[in-house]
């Protein structure tokens, strides 16, 4: 039976880094499917401005639950470091630290959300169509922020606990609340946008309490939570760790607002509305390639605080090469079901539908090369370099998208708008070699002639 247990400390090989990472692969496809339920009922039930209204304030919502994010993939790597070096008790102060206090940024967020919300959408460009269902949508989700951050944050620390399966079982418990309330509120009862953001939020809390509770209690797993004097160096320490995902969800948010007023310039709301569709397709198909790297993260960081440099040599190349075929199969995949994806949220409007698929096209060519970029940032976060693994975060989601959403539209028109993270992509992966190859020397984690490869 032990010889079915995979540990931290095991040596990987594809089958290993495959079987402890599916569960993190699923969780991460099954919380991407929370927004697309929602925009599957909204758009055919309400309508493709109410469709448009959450896509307009989906990226606020994804920068505030990037703190989660940010707490869980840095926390995880301090802890998982900890771990590596035999101080079980103080990884556990750590872990018990960083839920404390996300908690408490959750709190404040929500409240600085709430009251904001208004001046917000008015910020992201809403026109009178969607003003109101933008309004709405974004206060009753923002209730449930606490629920998200935490949800995010156990996601990253079910991994690091050995505890990967019940990180899934959560998931899909959290899924399945969030789908059955998604008919009830949107189909039944007739809610709109607000029952679309309960039914979200209630599912995110299902995926927030369960962890959190479990951790709390006595339990089999590599961590537990107890009450802890918070030390703000080790806090700031799993944030500055975790930086470059937080930046992430910032560049990626901010560049969806971007996108959403280049769109609304160049294509009205529809323009809007297929980068909706787009979005939710990338948000399932990006979270299988986030999902291996969030589930191998806290290995590279035990290995790492270990000092077993032939296992980090071993994890990165085997990593990075399925993160790249993996990118080609899900280009592969995505292509051919551009079509019947697309009919499943507009294909009640022909305009629209049309619009989509061509959009889909070309907006795909991301995918060929963003798992890979996805690793080498959250590997020099699981080796505790917060800054070189945000600076490649920064680049790839921020400085270079933004650019190309920019410029490209006044060289290719709307299709410049399509392209732009395909781009984007191709210039991070010059910048995330470069890195991975000058870092080296500090880290020793190429090694040549590996017999294990």
């Amino acid at each position: 039976m032990t010889k079915n247990i995979i540990r931290l400390s095991d040596h990987f090989d594809y089958k290993r880094l495959l079987r402890y990472s599916l569960p993190s692969m699923c969780m991460m496809v099954l919380t991407s499917i929370y927004g697309v339920v929602d925009g599957l009922f909204v758009s055919n039930v309400v309508g493709k401005n109410a469709f448009a209204a959450i896509n307009l304030v989906m990226p606020v919502l994804m920068i505030l639950g990037g703190f989660g994010t940010m707490f869980g993939t840095g926390g995880t790597a301090l802890v998982s470091m900890t771990l590596g070096q035999k101080k079980e008790e103080l990884a556990n102060k750590y872990f018990s630290m960083v839920i404390e206090v996300a908690a408490l940024v959750g709190v404040t967020l929500s409240v600085i959300g709430f009251i904001l919300m208004p001046r917000i959408v008015a910020l992201l460009g809403a026109s009178d169509l969607i003003m109101e269902n933008a309004i709405n949508y974004g206060r009753t989700a923002i209730i449930f922020l606490v629920a998200l951050i935490l949800q995010y944050a156990f996601q990253s620390f079910m991994t690091a606990a050995g505890k990967p399966k019940l990180g899934l079982y959560v998931t899909v418990a959290a899924g399945l609340t969030n789908a059955v309330l998604d008919a009830v509120f949107i189909y039944i009862f007739r809610w709109g946008v607000i029952g679309a953001a309960l039914a979200t939020g209630i599912g995110q809390t299902v995926g927030g309490v369960i962890p959190l509770i479990y951790f709390i209690r006595k339990n089999t797993s590599n961590l537990r939570i107890k009450a802890t004097m918070i030390k703000m160096d080790a806090v700031i320490k799993s944030a500055f760790n975790g930086l470059s995902e937080l930046m992430t969800s910032i560049a990626s948010s901010i560049v969806s607002m971007v996108y959403n007023l280049q769109l609304m310039k160049y294509a009205g709301e529809n323009g809007v509305a297929s980068y909706g569709v787009l979005m939710y397709v990338q948000f399932i198909f990006i979270g299988i390639l986030f999902g291996y790297t969030l589930g191998t993260t806290p290995i590279v960081g035990y290995h790492y605080g270990a000092g077993n440099k032939k296992e980090l040599n071993n994890l990165l190349k085997r990593s990075l090469k399925l993160e790249y075929i993996g990118g080609v199969v899900l280009f592969i995949i995505a292509q051919l079901l551009a079509k019947p994806i697309s009919f499943v949220f507009v294909g009640y409007d022909a305009e629209l539908w049309a619009l989509t698929i061509h959009a889909f096209r070309i907006f795909l060519f991301a995918f060929l090369l963003a798992g890979g970029n996805i690793f080498i940032s959250s590997f020099f976060t699981a080796l505790n370099n917060g800054p070189v693994s945000a600076l490649v975060s920064t680049l790839r989601s921020l400085v270079f998208e933004l650019s190309s959403v920019i410029i490209l539209p006044l060289i290719f028109g709307l299709n410049g708008i399509w392209g732009a993270v395909a781009v984007a992509e191709l210039a991070a992966t010059v910048v995330a070699w470069s890195l991975l190859i000058g870092f080296n020397k500090r880290y020793g984690y190429f090694i040549k002639k590996d017999s294990t490869i």
